[in-house]
């Protein structure tokens, strides 16, 4: 990748709304040269998709809760059985395996405290974990899809 290919992506995380054109224009090429590259990223697995950023408060998902979870089972058999059950679970938003003495980490969005009790019941009842925390988040202080990237007056991201 070059740093064409790093300013359009800078652009695109910022709008991937953007026509082809308008992306064009702001890295200087025409038309053809920047779809060819936009298209490159997205073959290459680059690009992973393009999605709309929602509010989670605006759609009914105004808490915030991470989960740290400890096991005492670290086989592949349980991580694969693990990674399917919770994967499935529509209120977790990310899931991170950890150095430390946390084993794992969920996002999880749901509309209230009443939701995510039941979401920790469902939980427990289906993964058999050594120990979870729950830690409720108060605010959102930030919060950005947008990775920095090397490379010299890209537009800088604003939060999200």
């Amino acid at each position: 990748m070059d740093q064409t290919d790093y300013k359009i992506l800078a652009i695109l995380q910022e709008d991937s709304s953007l026509s082809v054109a308008e992306v064009a224009s702001r890295v200087h090429l025409s038309q053809t040269p920047a779809w060819r590259r936009i298209q490159k990223l997205e073959e290459s697995g680059v690009i992973q998709r393009r999605v709309a950023l929602l509010d989670p408060e605006a759609i009914g998902l105004g808490l915030t809760v991470f989960v740290e979870i400890e096991t005492g089972d670290h086989s592949a058999a349980w991580l694969g059985e693990f990674a399917a059950l919770v994967s499935a679970m529509p209120e977790v938003m990310d899931i991170y395996r950890l150095a430390g003495d946390v084993d794992y980490l969920l996002r999880i969005a749901v509309p209230g405290m009443s939701d995510y009790d039941a979401f920790y019941k469902r939980l427990v009842a289906q993964v058999p974990c050594k120990n979870v925390t729950s830690r409720f988040a108060m605010e959102r202080v930030k919060s950005t899809t947008a990775y920095p990237l090397p490379i010299a007056n890209a537009p800088r991201p604003s939060p999200r």
